[in-house]
């Protein structure tokens, strides 16, 4: 086991005219491989600015970010995007699938960019929407498709390069309880297949998939209890 996720003394510090917002403040933590975390704390506290900073969305204003073993303060835009689309994948609340691609089509697109054929595209997407059970609605588009379907395609989606991280921002705040059960059902089983899973959340029933909580307020982390 070794850290795949390391923030080192993080802050960052927004600028809105005269005053200077705190979002993270001095925020240290270790992501073993293959652990579950949940990150929680309420609206404002920081936990969309933390998985900015582990997802390279974001860079930091003062500490450092190690991702996979890479000081993200030491590489350029291209080397971030790089590392962004081979090592993590993203789920959102809000599905962030294209409406006018079909779900497999939804599912190819980080595969164009990382320069697949279509033959070896076609052949991941659909085994990657077999394995969140959508192989039947491979043609339908994301308006055809409940909520939770989208949010599976959008799993699937964040698969598509195999990353060894996956990031996943209030991913059933969208859903009714049984669909957000299922997709948290599914991120736990690809936990279990080696995958590093990071859930920013307020709701305790989704925390408790979790292997570790991590609570945060006021842009520190108060507590980093395991089981």
């Amino acid at each position: 086991m070794h850290a795949v996720v390391e923030l080192q003394e993080v802050y960052k510090i927004y600028t809105l005219g005269v005053q200077k917002v705190i979002a993270l403040n001095g925020v240290s933590l270790k992501v073993e491989e293959g652990e579950f975390i949940a990150i929680m704390g309420p609206s404002g506290s920081g936990k969309s600015t933390l998985l900015n900073m582990i997802g390279c969305l974001d860079k930091p204003t003062k500490g450092r970010v190690l991702i996979a073993g890479n000081d993200t303060s030491k590489l350029n835009d291209d080397e971030l995007t790089r590392l962004r689309r081979d090592t993590i994948g993203f789920i959102f609340q809000q599905y962030n699938l294209i409406p006018t691609l079909t779900a497999l089509e939804n599912v190819e697109l980080p595969m164009i960019f990382r320069g697949l054929n279509r033959n070896e595209r076609e052949k991941r997407a659909n085994e990657l929407l077999e394995k969140v059970g959508l192989e039947r609605e491979i043609n339908r588009k994301p308006t055809e498709l409940s909520g939770g379907q989208q949010q599976r395609v959008a799993i699937a989606r964040a698969l598509a390069n195999n990353p060894t991280i996956l990031l996943c921002d209030e991913p059933t705040g969208n859903l009714d309880t049984k669909s957000g059960e299922l997709i948290m059902e599914i991120l736990t089983n690809l936990n279990k297949e080696g995958v590093t899973v990071i859930v920013v959340t307020h709701d305790p029933a989704v925390s408790e998939f979790a292997q570790r909580i991590v609570k945060i307020r006021d842009g520190k982390i108060l507590d980093k209890r395991g089981d």
